[in-house]
């Protein structure tokens, strides 16, 4: 059990600046704690030091004890093997990282998508289309648990073979916002919720911005859905630029306060994007970890319904039997994967 981390872990007001601070003085957290206040001092603030000082939280330290002792649950620490090269690369990397699921996704290729927590239905559903498309791909789907883009993306990355990491701002005995208590739990059992806060850590506005900087750091890019002009993704496309990773934006319409963020990441510089093909050929990614989901056999019946020609909405719905919500869905995903184009007129078109 890593006691010397987790007691400078849950040193009050020794932020992970400090750890960092002390750990490359000192090389270790056994030699920071075998430490005097006289070698402390040079590196930490007087209350630091009486914090540091001062016996341990008994309680705090016996339930992380027990929390750690749950199936599942680990803390990674900058000292482990597993520990993802790709935070080492950034400025301020997290000392610990309390993990809840298969921590092993932290090791694997992954692209962050964020984006609005008042998503429209099409955000949703783009940001859902593609996270799906780009996990099947074989690509780790990372975002930070918010209403909206967020959670369609982690929706996206855990039904495709990639599965999905969730970046948290609060300790991990702790699900914010609540309406995604359903969501972390599938992402507990077949993705991964991470967090560098120790549990019962509040939803502090400062916290989210620190969690912004390992979706980012963690991935090889980072896709802006839906954004306001003052939205909290635009701070993560920032610093993923900062951190020398890609970054992606979908268009939309000049008439939507949504994508008046991702027009200005464009005019930026940021990558537009309207397919997830165009995100993997940026990334010049190759690997697949299974088949693409929809092929052109008989058994699909939107593909076998479409005859080459033009053809509308209500002519899919009588040829393939779906409801048209189904039909949208479906329709969307071929558009994304390349298999069909959207006409005006509301018509698609099978592209050969």
């Amino acid at each position: 059990m890593p006691d010397a981390w987790l007691r400078l872990t849950l040193t009050p007001g020794v932020g992970n600046t400090s750890l960092i601070r002390l750990l490359t003085a000192f090389g270790s957290p056994e030699a920071v704690l075998a430490s005097g206040r006289a070698a402390l001092t040079a590196h930490l603030s007087t209350a630091q030091c009486d914090a540091l000082l001062a016996e341990p939280d008994a309680a705090a330290m016996e339930a992380t004890h027990a929390w750690l002792a749950q199936p599942g649950n680990s803390l990674m620490t900058l000292a482990d093997e597993d520990y993802p090269k790709n935070l080492l690369e950034i400025a301020d990397p997290p000392a610990v990282l309390f993990c809840k699921g298969r921590r092993s996704l932290l090791s694997q290729p992954s692209l962050g998508i964020v984006g609005s927590r008042n998503a429209t239905p099409q955000g949703v559903r783009d940001a859902e289309a593609f996270a799906h498309t780009l996990s099947d791909a074989g690509l780790t789907i990372v975002s930070g648990l918010a209403l909206g883009i967020d959670a369609a993306a982690h929706r996206g990355g855990l039904a495709g073979a990639g599965s999905s990491v969730a970046i948290i701002g609060t300790g991990l005995d702790r699900i914010y916002p609540a309406r995604n208590k359903a969501l972390a739990h599938q992402l507990a059992e077949n993705g991964l919720i991470v967090s560098e806060f120790p549990l019962g850590t509040a939803p502090l506005p400062g916290h989210f911005p620190r969690r912004n900087r390992l979706i980012s750091g963690l991935s090889r890019g980072v896709l802006v859905v839906e954004a306001a002009p003052n939205s909290g993704s635009l701070i993560t496309a920032r610093v993923a630029t900062e951190q020398g990773r890609e970054v992606f934006a979908i268009p939309g319409s000049i008439h939507s306060p949504l994508a008046r963020g991702c027009h200005a990441l464009i005019k930026q510089g940021a990558k537009l994007v309207e397919s997830a093909a165009d995100i993997l050929d940026e990334l010049a990614w190759q690997q697949r970890l299974t088949p693409p989901v929809l092929r052109e056999t008989p058994s699909d019946p939107v593909l076998g319904a479409l005859d080459g020609a033009p053809t509308t909405l209500d002519t899919l719905v009588q040829r393939t039997g779906l409801t048209l919500e189904a039909l949208s869905a479906k329709l969307l995903a071929l558009e994304l994967d390349g298999r069909i184009a959207s006409l005006p007129g509301g018509r698609y078109q099978k592209i050969h």
